[in-house]
């Protein structure tokens, strides 16, 4: 069991990397999450004037898979955490987690500087030592998309120092995330709606 549990759809339409395991852990052990999960897969779509417009603060794209996980009930999450050694207390402060469900975490990171991906991978590692969190989950995007933004006129907005696929492996690989599971899904040219 691994990445093949995920519909055809998924695997044709995202790029999937899994690193121990989580898809045989969310399909098992998380049901309700991975089924959040795969309807809001099946769902996306990348809005060409998303890519138009710009973000803001929060881009379109995150604003998207957020509001939709939200409706779920999932929450953003900052976890109070600390560390005592021979009774003195040392407060350990957690960064956010996008949206959290039931010991799952997702960061969605769409057009980041690439450093986030180490603060995200930190972040599950840490959680997942202190079993705040069983699963970490990124959505980004892939590296061809750059060719579209280029295409469009976009292309300075997301350069390649901001986070996609190719600046993300490495980092997992090089165990950036410890033991957490870690899944992530790049969002190809094929989800992109340029009719919207």
């Amino acid at each position: 069991m691994g990445i093949n549990l995920l519909p055809e759809y998924v695997l044709n339409n995202y790029e999937v990397y899994e690193w121990k395991h989580p898809c045989a852990i969310l399909y098992q052990d998380f049901p309700e999450e991975w089924d959040d999960i795969i309807r809001l897969l099946m769902q996306f779509k990348l809005k060409k004037r998303w890519i138009l417009e710009g973000g803001g603060n929060k881009s379109k794209v995150s604003n998207s898979i957020d509001s939709f996980l939200y409706k779920k009930g999932w929450i953003e999450k900052e976890f109070d955490t600390s560390v005592m050694v021979d009774e003195e207390l040392t407060e350990s402060p957690t960064h956010k987690v996008d949206c959290y469900k039931n010991r799952v975490a997702i960061e969605i990171e769409w057009n980041n500087k690439d450093p986030f991906f180490d603060r995200d991978l930190n972040n599950f590692r840490l959680l997942f030592d202190l079993r705040a969190i069983s699963i970490g989950i990124i959505i980004t995007r892939c590296d061809h998309l750059q060719n579209i933004f280029k295409t469009i006129g976009r292309g300075s907005s997301f350069g390649m120092s901001t986070t996609h696929m190719s600046k993300l492996l490495p980092r997992i690989e090089g165990g950036g995330g410890g033991g957490c599971p870690i899944l992530v899904f790049g969002i190809t040219k094929k989800l992109l709606d340029e009719n919207d």
